[in-house]
């Protein structure tokens, strides 16, 4: 069979299409590609085959991965058809979820600092030394922050607006449990902290007026909206111009009975819808990162969603 008619085969179906048009922007390992498309280690593995048989890709391996990229060769014919798969690869419905996964994929890449933090945090609980603590290094941390006004969405008890409250100017905590809200007030009153203020709401329609705050955070509160994009569209609006979204929130997972033990609405979110609901609302700079995975099953694993809503 002639390279032509085997090219012509291999990209006779889309999961091959995405593919090739992954590796027209990046040299990729299959554990990246599994994570951008969410299709199957060993269907990708077979599909990679294929386009590699057919003379399309090549593969080298670097320590215990094996990296693919496009084999580039102007003097064959099949060059034009690598080409006219790239192009027609933006007509696939994943195109676009696709696109925004590798982006991200290549932005994590390029921000080791993560990875050093997890080795870091690794390391602690395993060597001793006096002193050495989470709630010391919490309290260092603190005080690095500048008096920033702060809206803490979905806020529960308080105890990350109590934390914010010792250095921040001024902190909003939003929860729609009218008891808690009174627990968190009564808490606050006590611990003289005259700067936390507790409202109850709804984190997708927080009770704070446009541009009022120059820091928005949702931690672990996201999966308990009705309407996660609406809650994130809601951030957007109490932020300044030039400030600054974060939140902590579920990897997408399986684990069905966290919607009776916990209260959950979502079983987590996958990075790619978090990225569109985020450039939808408006926000800019968008970067999500896995930054913990629990060592028990069901294994939850954290996200961390950074973002800047634009400077007027």
């Amino acid at each position: 069979m002639s390279s032509t008619l085997k090219s012509l085969r291999a990209l006779a179906t889309p999961a091959r299409v995405r593919l090739l048009a992954l590796l027209g922007e990046s040299e990729l390992t299959v554990g990246e590609m599994q994570e951008i498309t969410s299709l199957g280690q060993s269907g990708i593995s077979t599909h990679l085959g294929q386009l590699q048989e057919a003379g399309l890709v090549k593969s080298h391996r670097d320590g215990r991965h094996a990296h693919y990229r496009i084999l580039y060769d102007r003097d064959q014919p099949t060059q034009a058809l690598i080409e006219l798969a790239i192009r027609s690869a933006t007509e696939l419905p994943e195109s676009a979820a696709d696109l925004m996964n590798l982006k991200r994929i290549l932005d994590r890449r390029h921000h080791q600092e993560l990875v050093y933090f997890n080795q870091v945090a690794g390391r602690f609980d395993r060597v001793y030394g006096p002193g050495r603590s989470w709630q010391a290094f919490g309290q260092l941390l603190l005080r690095v922050m500048p008096p920033l006004e702060v809206a803490d969405l979905g806020s529960g008890e308080g105890l990350l607006s109590e934390l914010l409250a010792r250095r921040c100017k001024r902190v909003i905590a939003v929860d729609n449990s009218e008891k808690i809200v009174t627990f968190g007030k009564a808490r606050a009153k006590k611990n003289g902290l005259t700067n936390l203020e507790f409202r109850h709401g709804d984190l997708q329609d927080p009770p704070l007026d446009d541009a009022s705050v120059d820091l928005v955070i949702l931690s672990q509160a996201l999966h308990h909206a009705e309407d996660p994009a609406r809650a994130i569209a809601g951030a957007f609006r109490i932020l300044r111009p030039g400030s600054q979204f974060l939140a902590l929130d579920l990897l997408r997972h399986k684990f069905s009975k966290a919607h009776e033990l916990f209260g959950d609405r979502w079983l987590g979110f996958r990075e790619s819808d978090l990225h569109h609901w985020m450039e939808n609302a408006g926000f800019i700079s968008v970067e999500i990162s896995i930054v913990s995975r629990e060592p028990d099953a069901p294994h939850f694993e954290t996200l961390l969603v950074s973002a800047d809503k634009p400077a007027k």
